[in-house]
Order: structure tokens, then sequence, then C-alpha cells
């Protein structure tokens, strides 16, 4: 079967171990995209297949269906903290909305290249004010430009950074605004070093889509004063901590009663 734009495939020369959408063919070469994880790759025709929908139902998004807390709805109120979200990409946006919905929480997203990213986020911080602040989109290292501690050979490292330090200026406290920075590859140490709370990628590896969102959920979910299982809580991502980790912090929801 032919390859078209627009079919779900994997790499054979990856082990079929990743979905993609094929964006765009020009002659041999196919320009994809992941489908779960944040990534952009480009790969001869006759290195893809079309994956099965056994194949994508064992791939696909493991963590849509994340077992959060049912929140007790009795006597008590809750008020989750609230999360705004800048993304570089907005299917992945729109996924990461859609994860906030199911979970009943305030969340505003904002589609947001990653290089205008540190020149507007004041402005959207001054204009909702939340709780916790994600910073994400696409982002590579680039091995062949030089070292993996140098900011220069990221694609969007740099970007992100300086939107941290936006952040840092708006709200130097990391208990008042939690910050959740990073993509596929970024350099983790300068994003934590920048003032996130926390960011990607310590083993320079891709993450999924929703990893910032499982980790925002889970502190907008957790009672205020009340500290975070850091390592359970990065377990729930894609890759563990080898894709996200970050400091320990408390929780942002307030309970109320009577409701």
């Amino acid at each position: 079967m032919p390859i078209k734009k627009g079919d779900i495939v994997t790499r054979k020369s990856y082990n079929n171990d990743t979905l993609f959408k094929v964006m765009n063919i020009k002659g041999n070469i196919c320009y994809l995209k992941g489908l779960d994880v944040r990534l952009y790759a480009d790969s001869e025709k006759s290195d893809l297949v079309v994956a099965t929908e056994d194949e994508r139902e064992e791939l696909e998004d493991i963590n849509d269906d994340s077992n959060e807390d049912i929140l007790d709805r009795s006597e008590f109120f809750y008020l989750p903290g609230k999360i705004l979200h800048l993304d570089g990409d907005n299917e992945y946006l729109q996924r990461c909305l859609a994860y906030y919905k199911k979970h009943n929480i305030l969340a505003i997203g904002k589609r947001v290249t990653e290089v205008d990213i540190p020149s507007k986020i004041r402005n959207l911080l001054e204009e909702y004010k939340p709780d916790i602040v994600i910073i994400t989109g696409h982002d590579a290292f680039f091995s062949k430009k030089g070292r993996v501690d140098d900011i220069e050979n990221y694609k969007n490292t740099k970007n992100f950074v300086n939107a941290v330090r936006e952040c840092r200026r708006y709200e130097k406290s990391h208990e008042k605004l939690v910050i959740i920075a990073g993509a596929c590859q970024s350099n983790y140490e300068e994003l934590i070093k920048a003032g996130a709370n926390f960011a990607s990628s310590p083993k320079r590896v891709n993450i999924h889509c929703l990893d910032p969102a499982i980790i925002a959920t889970s502190i907008s979910l957790t009672e205020r004063n009340k500290e975070i299982d850091l390592i359970s809580l990065l377990e729930k991502t894609k890759y563990g901590s080898d894709g996200m980790g970050g400091i320990i912090s408390n929780g942002l929801m307030y309970v109320g009663y009577p409701r």
C-alpha cells in the first residue's frame, strides 16, 4: 500500500516503536510528526509501514486513562489550581486541554510559537494569574553541533529558558507559581536553573505530548501544603525520570467546607 499524506505510520529502522502522522511528502521523503511524542522526523518511504489498528492501540497514548483520584463530592468543595498552558503545537495543545477538561481543571491554553513565548508570557501571566504555567512545544538536541551542556545546540531550549526567567521576574516563589517547561530532548539542567519546578529532559529523550499536563494535573488536584510524592509523580509520565524531572513541590488545590 503506497504511503500518503495523513497516514499513521511507524519506522522499520526503529523497530516500529513510535506512531507518526505523515504531514508532507516530497519525492521519496516523508515528513513526519509524532502522534503522541513531541517529535518531528523525516524518513524514506521504504522505511515506513502503515500502522494497523492493533499496533495503534498498543502504542497509542497510555496516559489518557490516568487514574487520578476522583474528588469526594459529598460535603467538601474543591478549587484545583488554575493552569496556563502555552504550546508551540496546536494539536498537542488541544490534546492537553481535553485532558484538563476530563479532570475538571480550569485551564487556559494558548498556541504560541516557541520563539515568541518569552515576549508574550508576561502579559498572559498578568491577564490570567495562573497557579501553574506550562511552557512547551518542540525542541531537539543537535548532537552534531557539539556539547550537550551548550544551550546553543538545542532547537528551542533557549526560548524556553528565557520564558522561565520571565515567569520568575513575575513571581519569584516556586510555591506560588509552579513552572513546567521543556519538550523533547530539552536541556533539563538549564531549565531548572532558570527557575522551573519541573522540566524535560534529564536523559535528552523524547517526551509524550501529555507529560507536562500529567504533572500539572497532579499538582492542581493535590491539596495545598501537601507535599507531592515526586518519584511517584514522575513515574506517571511516559519515560519516567529519563524524560521529566523536578523539585519536590506542594499541591495547589483549596479544599472547603461546606459545599
